[in-house]
């Protein structure tokens, strides 16, 4: 006992006490403490890509490479972001069929936006890219209709018609009709520029820009009223009515002409 007493007497008993107190205590932190917030969301984050590598692997591979490099059946997507995939696989216009026409067109998609954005993180890893836009970028809030459709009619009429109800393009090409198209779509497709389209970025339109042309869309297509400018050709602008006035103008014309001269040729014979 004596022996005993005189070892906790020790000066270094104290120290060697809480050193191991300090190893007990961080050996049961480290067993039982909850990971961290962020490398959980990394551990999400790595799972989340490497379903979307599987699910890339089954439907896109074959046309755009085993890595995203691209073949001579479909373009590279390294760096073409986590938009253009959420709008391509979103609108059903990716996985295309195998045979296409001039371009690839909207139909219903086959998968889920679970699964489209584990494609889209995956597409997003191969390299930097626009992202897939927040509510607050492309919902109503703050935006102002006017200017979006002076922004439209200047950037956008010349192939979508000034309500965005779609036009011919060249080579059997068209511009998609924009109605019932989402807000979230139309600003990825600005984003991205898909297909026809050239792609409008920052520098070209602002964040709020996008917002703008969005609500001016939504607020032509989801009017109930009759067109302000009377009856309407379906809202197909200059060449549907242009056409119209050739054929039924032109013809009233001839159609006048025609009754002028037989009543001429009438009266020269009584």
């Amino acid at each position: 006992m004596k022996k005993l007493s005189a070892r906790r007497r020790h000066p270094l008993a104290a120290v060697v006490v809480l050193l191991l107190a300090l190893l007990f205590s961080g050996g049961l932190y480290a067993v039982f403490a909850p990971t961290s917030k962020a490398e959980a969301d990394e551990t999400a984050q790595s799972l989340t890509i490497e379903e979307g590598k599987k699910l890339y692997s089954v439907g896109c591979a074959s046309c755009h490479g085993t890595g995203g490099q691209g073949t001579s059946d479909g373009p590279s997507l390294v760096g073409v972001g986590a938009a253009a995939v959420d709008f391509q696989v979103g609108t059903g216009r990716m996985p295309a069929a195998t045979s296409q026409g001039p371009q690839v067109p909207k139909k219903k998609n086959i998968y889920s936006q679970a699964e489209i954005d584990q494609l889209a993180a995956y597409i997003a890893s191969l390299g930097a890219g626009p992202a897939i836009p927040t509510e607050e970028q492309y919902g109503p809030q703050g935006a102002d209709i006017a200017k979006g459709g002076e922004l439209f009619r200047t950037n956008c009429a010349q192939c979508h018609n000034f309500t965005g109800k779609g036009g011919a393009l060249t080579h059997g090409k068209y511009a998609p009709d924009l109605e019932g198209v989402s807000p979230k779509h139309i600003y990825e497709a600005m984003e991205t520029g898909p297909q026809n389209m050239p792609s409008f970025p920052e520098t070209t339109l602002s964040e709020k820009n996008k917002k703008d042309i969005i609500a001016y869309l939504d607020a032509v297509n989801s009017s109930k009223s009759e067109s302000p400018g009377g009856l309407e050709l379906g809202g197909l602008g200059p060449v549907s009515e242009g056409l119209f006035g050739w054929i039924f103008g032109l013809g009233g014309l001839i159609a006048v002409a025609v009754w002028v001269a037989a009543r001429t040729a009438k009266a020269k014979k009584s």
